[in-house]
């Protein structure tokens, strides 16, 4: 068994501020969203404010929205973020965000009980977007086994296809 989860952040410029009616539908669902993924198996730890969700956060800018949570293993955060009610947001993702050039979500492997910093997130994000998937940032299609894995293991792509896309 590994001594690793698995860390994620991702990331989207809203279409307007969270206050206004082109947010108010995604305002709206967040609190049964992230009920959902606490609730989901596999979850660990998820990023959030005093109410509950991540809004008022922005690390990254006035306008960049930020989602950060571990899971236990990819399997387990896959099958949250596309094979149940989240998969409904994300087919609407477009009606909130703007789209992304660059990559707005990455995944890497923390030790069991650490808890990722927004800093190292966003080191990680960096070095997806500069390097391409590495065994320290890596995305849900090109997956990299937990460094205590034997070096013989790989990890078959799971990704499923972006609803929003």
């Amino acid at each position: 068994m590994s001594k690793f989860h698995l860390a994620q952040l991702n990331i989207g410029i809203g279409r307007g501020p969270i206050d206004s009616a082109v947010m108010a539908d995604f305002v709206a669902q967040l609190d049964e969203i992230n009920a959902l993924a606490e609730r989901s198996p596999g979850f660990v730890w998820r990023l959030k404010d005093d109410a509950g969700n991540a809004t008022s956060l922005r690390p990254f800018g006035d306008d960049t929205l930020v989602n950060m949570s571990v899971w236990e293993d990819p399997v387990a955060l896959r099958n949250y973020v596309y094979r149940s009610a989240h998969s409904a947001v994300m087919k609407r993702r477009r009606e909130w965000f703007e789209h992304m050039r660059e990559a707005y979500l990455v995944l890497w492997w923390v030790p069991i009980g650490h808890t990722p910093t927004v800093e190292e997130a966003w080191a990680r994000l960096s070095t997806l977007r500069s390097r391409g998937p590495t065994a320290a940032a890596f995305t849900f299609a090109k997956l990299f086994p937990p460094p205590d894995a034997p070096s013989s293991e790989t990890l078959d792509d799971i990704s499923d296809t972006c609803p929003a896309f």
